[in-house]
């Protein structure tokens, strides 16, 4: 009784959005809903594949629909959220908590249907997604990071391999993978053995000296540790690369943005760091931002 109350009374709110339709993405399957009144058969289901999605798109305009709001979890949402965004829908996707949270819904009703309902009623709040070039910007940033987040596994191997081989280089220098650390590293790759010339690898701005790198590069260059390093440094540069590539990108799309923005009147605050960070950008970040 509850339950038929809290629908009778839904049917008496306004209509916020009356060209509404919903869906319940799946990894193999799109549950769609429209109303009722709409369609002979209101609530279809498409399979994953592009060409069903236009047909799917196909079917919304044919029923009117204008906007469409979908929840996920996942990214099974994107093709389907971007085609339609690209066929003039207006699309949102929401928190499937927020949904939960709404009483009044029968047993019989599916996750679209109820979507739907809602959508119709403005009930569902919308999740934040950036459009234009910020959405590929900050596409670009998430694969920068996921790259980094992979290089830093390959340090760790390099640190392990020195490790094995009780080269204590990890405890003289502040990053392996800083000026002096690489040099170092390359030049054992590259087949040197002797700590006094790897010593001599150290850049001038290293705290510690070269008789005391030189005491932490005497270990036991086994081969099978020497190979492990080498396909570490190797895997680390091509992470490098790949990031050089997004930075690139990331470049790109900051150039466009730029020319869309006034100059600003006040000039450029001096930075708080006076030396490039750790994994920081390959280009003037801070001054197109």
């Amino acid at each position: 009784m509850v339950q038929t109350k809290g629908l009778r009374s839904q049917r008496n709110m306004p209509t916020v959005h009356p060209d509404a339709a919903a869906i319940d993405v799946g990894a193999t399957m799109h549950v769609v809903a429209v109303a009722p009144g709409r369609d002979p058969e209101p609530v279809r289901t498409f399979k994953t594949f592009t060409a069903d999605l236009h047909r799917l798109a196909d079917w919304l305009r044919a029923c009117g629909i204008k906007t469409v709001v979908m929840e996920s979890t996942g990214v099974y949402w994107i093709p389907i959220f971007e085609l339609l965004e690209q066929n003039g829908f207006d699309v949102q996707l929401v928190n499937a908590r927020d949904a939960k949270h709404v009483p009044g819904r029968k047993s019989d009703v599916s996750d679209a249907e109820w979507l739907q309902r809602l959508h119709e009623y403005g009930l569902l709040r919308a999740s934040f997604q950036p459009k234009g070039e910020i959405k590929a910007l900050r596409s670009y940033l998430r694969q920068r990071e996921r790259l980094l987040d992979s290089a830093a596994t390959y340090i760790q191997h390099m640190q392990k391999a020195l490790t094995q081989m009780n080269l204590q280089l990890h405890h003289v220098v502040s990053d392996i993978t800083g000026v002096t650390g690489m040099r170092i590293i390359r030049a054992i790759v590259a087949g040197e053995r002797d700590p006094a010339t790897l010593a001599t690898f150290r850049d001038v701005r290293c705290k510690e000296s070269v008789a005391t790198i030189r005491e932490a590069l005497i270990g036991n260059y086994r081969e099978e540790h020497i190979f492990a390093l080498t396909q570490a440094v190797e895997l680390y540069d091509i992470h490098q690369k790949k990031v050089d590539e997004c930075d690139k990108r990331i470049e790109t799309v900051l150039e466009k943005l730029k020319t869309t923005r006034p100059t600003p009147a006040k000039k450029l605050p001096a930075a708080r760091h006076k030396t490039k960070q750790p994994n920081a950008p390959n280009f003037a970040a801070r001054d197109a931002l």
